[in-house]
């Protein structure tokens, strides 16, 4: 399906207007919900002021410098060994007796409970940051295609074997175009939790960076800045997961979700 057709943007734009006008009501007239307030809540004026102002100073460029390069560098570290993990996992009962148990105890530690021991283990604060986004983008793509392995037809394995195909064969003919639906969702779920992942190392040990500017904006109570930041989070996540989500059609052209009129 085509997530750009036309006439899906009508209702789009109304759903980000709604939201909108919500947030431009509520931090106008400060509202106060008893758990939640508005009070100190910028308005989408002063936020839109904000980012026109960091859109002509100079720290706009290295921060998303610094934030894209860490991010792209942790994700294709997580991307290649948790596909080549999930693949040997997937396909191997050793590799997953070996392997998994000891991935699956790292796998729910938060990224920010990384940071102390990433900041021991690498000699530059940079390097520990991309760590933690290996980190983070690594369990998604793994389990994804873990599952996107074991989940290749029996049948057409032991038919390719039938005629001939050997393990390289089949690996390249029948796991991977069988997986590869899979393992494309679990590259962009990896982008996204990078994202995430990166922002808290940011805020923490950074010195540039989209997190880091967030993180300082909120030291500093410029309040605007802090949303500005978020929403630059928003959009690189968002936009970065699109880019992979549409390369991977480009490589699956077979696949297409079914079931959405």
């Amino acid at each position: 399906m085509n997530h750009f057709a036309l006439h899906h943007w009508p209702l789009r734009l109304a759903s980000l207007l709604a939201c909108l006008l919500f947030w431009q009501l509520a931090a106008s007239l400060r509202l106060d919900f008893g758990l939640f307030t508005f009070t100190y809540v910028p308005t989408p004026g002063a936020v839109l002021e904000a980012a026109w102002q960091l859109l002509q100073s100079s720290k706009l460029l290295p921060h998303l410098g610094s934030s894209l390069g860490r991010v792209f560098a942790g994700y294709l570290a997580a991307a290649l060994v948790g596909v080549l993990l999930g693949l040997a996992i997937g396909r191997s009962k050793w590799a997953e007796d070996s392997l998994l148990p000891p991935l699956e105890v790292l796998r729910p530690i938060p990224a920010v409970a990384w940071i102390p021991l990433a900041i021991l283990m690498f000699p530059s604060s940079e390097l520990s940051m991309i760590f933690i986004t290996f980190t983070g983008a690594l369990f998604p793509v793994l389990l994804n295609t873990i599952h996107g392995v074991e989940g290749v037809d029996r049948r057409l394995v032991a038919s390719a074997r039938s005629l001939g195909a050997g393990r390289l064969a089949i690996l390249r003919e029948v796991v991977l175009p069988g997986a590869a639906p899979s393992i494309v969702t679990g590259l962009a779920i990896g982008m996204g939790t990078s994202w995430f992942c990166l922002v808290t190392a940011e805020m923490i040990s950074g010195q540039f960076g989209i997190g880091y500017y967030t993180w300082e904006s909120y030291t500093l109570q410029n309040y605007p800045d802090i949303v500005v930041g978020m929403l630059l989070i928003g959009l690189l996540g968002m936009g970065s997961s699109g880019l992979v989500r549409h390369l991977g059609g480009l490589v699956t052209p077979w696949y297409r979700v079914k079931g959405k009129a």
